[in-house]
């Protein structure tokens, strides 16, 4: 199946899981990290349904712009309902619909597991925007209190990538499993692709470790 045609099917369960409680609280650091001013224009990479939109719009101000670029004509439809003033495009983020210079900032959040290139795509996004970068991704853990929790992150993994199936999510719970490390490489060709082009970065964890919020400064 599809990329837009899983997420299109799996809208509305996937928009319950982007609002969870307690989410919030990683979506308002991703935020915060772009260092947003009045004015500014934010694109958010992989929008989805929207979920991250409202905080973006919050601190740009009524004469910001705030675009959201996703494949998935059903989770655009969903982003318009929740933040109506975004400016939303059906696009690929691999090859974003952005003009160089147009962007303050770029935001890509639970995005960069799913690109066969990460690396390559996060330097696209740095090419447009003239300001800080942030990924926000979901990767196993070495928190103590996490490592438990591992198996049941990559039945999670496996059971949400478009090609799973009900084998792949059985498999994925074997140690050293391929689903997991083939997320946890790209997260981390994404993040030392961003790493190498930015300056004044920050990283951050919450979730017991799961979730890594990585920033940085593009350019001088």
């Amino acid at each position: 199946m599809s990329v837009p045609g899983f997420y299109g099917r799996w809208a509305a369960l996937y928009d319950r899981i982007a609002t969870l409680p307690g989410v919030g609280r990683w979506r308002r650091a991703a935020a915060d990290a772009l260092e947003l001013s009045p004015g500014d224009t934010v694109v958010e990479m992989g929008c989805g349904s929207g979920a991250n939109l409202p905080y973006l719009r919050r601190r740009v101000g009524p004469g910001g712009r705030v675009i959201g670029v996703d494949l998935t004509p059903e989770l655009l439809a969903r982003a318009e309902e929740r933040s109506p003033r975004a400016g939303l495009l059906r696009g690929d983020a691999t090859r974003p619909p952005i003009e160089e210079g147009e962007v303050d900032a770029v935001l890509g959040t639970f995005v960069t597991g799913m690109f066969a290139d990460p690396a390559g795509v996060v330097e696209e996004w740095c090419s447009l925007c003239s300001g800080r970068l942030a990924l926000m991704d979901l990767s196993s853990t070495d928190h103590p209190l996490g490592r438990p929790l591992n198996p049941a992150f990559r039945a999670f993994t496996a059971a949400s990538a478009p090609a799973s199936t009900p084998g792949d999510v059985i498999v994925s719970v074997l140690p050293g499993a391929s689903a997991e490390s083939t997320l946890s490489r790209r997260v981390d060709e994404g993040r030392e692709r961003l790493t190498e082009l930015t300056t004044e970065r920050r990283f951050e964890r919450f979730a017991l470790g799961f979730c890594g919020l990585l920033s940085g400064q593009v350019g001088t």
